[in-house]
């Protein structure tokens, strides 16, 4: 299953590519030319999220985000069980496909563990880190553990799929102030029933389904990725990623860190602060 649906050029001004991995038909877009920077968002989003901040480094670096499988303009594979572990491996394939090397890593919400999991398979080809709003490691929070299990309940797994609940309670709610309603619809239209938002619905019980995956990454970052050049950029704002539950750790994880605190952001932060973000990437890796 793919989506039938165009982005608006004044909107998303990228020339969409395709790559053909094990899972399925992926999307993504590689804009610009220098260092590449390579953007894995979370749920219920898709690249669209970084366009802001990638066109203000499309003339410094290049610019790669890709839609996992039932993400985005990316296929809806029969058979693929949107798993965090089957995200990463797929979006490493497309990394090795197109030879990344000294390449920056971008990651909020599920972006983090899955590129920091595709970061720790290429540590020696990894020229930086850039984490925010994000884990990595098994949630002991009890919001988050009270969030898995509500969202992967009967009940609100068939609200997720028929009213596209994420989409529109959690995230567009978030946002109602900040992006227009034509940057709302792009959001909305490539989740256009039931059938596509399996992906989007099979993420909530991955918070604590992926434990195991997540404990490893949790041994494997400090010890291949714990010296990396790491930029942490957190909304201070977001009631799911506390900074003081979320932070320490993450300083105490990357011995070359600096930290991006952005006061008035929430969860969302390249929807809430592009600018500042895309400045401090220049600063930390130009």
């Amino acid at each position: 299953m793919l989506i039938d649906f165009t982005p608006d050029k004044a909107l998303y001004p990228f020339e969409s590519r395709w790559f053909e991995s094990s899972a399925g038909r992926v999307h993504y877009i590689d804009e610009g030319s220098g260092i590449p920077i390579l953007f894995c968002h979370g749920s219920p989003t898709w690249s669209f999220l970084y366009r802001k901040i990638i066109t203000e480094l499309g003339d410094r670096f290049r610019c790669l985000a890709v839609d996992y499988p039932g993400f985005g303009l990316s296929e809806r594979p029969p058979g693929y069980g949107y798993t965090i572990a089957e995200h990463a491996a797929v979006v490493g394939e497309l990394v090795d496909h197109l030879g990344l090397d000294q390449f920056v890593i971008m990651g909020q919400d599920w972006g983090g563990p899955i590129g920091a999991a595709v970061g720790v398979d290429r540590a020696d080809r990894v020229r930086g880190l850039v984490l925010g709003n994000t884990l990595l490691w098994p949630t002991d929070t009890w919001p988050q553990k009270a969030f898995s299990r509500i969202m992967s309940s009967s009940p609100m797994q068939r609200r997720i799929l028929r009213d596209n609940l994420l989409v529109e309670r959690f995230l567009l709610a978030e946002l109602r102030d900040t992006i227009s309603e034509a940057e709302a619809d792009h959001y909305r239209e490539v989740q256009p029933s039931p059938e596509a938002r399996r992906g989007i619905a099979a993420m909530p019980g991955q918070i604590l389904a992926a434990r195991p995956f997540l404990e490893q990454l949790a041994t494997d970052v400090p010890a291949r990725l714990g010296d990396t050049p790491t930029l942490l950029v957190w909304g201070m704002k977001d009631m799911a990623f506390r900074p003081a539950s979320f932070l320490p750790r993450m300083r105490a994880t990357f011995a070359d860190h600096r930290v991006l605190e952005l006061p008035d952001a929430r969860h969302f932060i390249p929807e809430h602060e592009p600018g500042a973000i895309a400045e401090a990437i220049v600063q930390r890796f130009r």
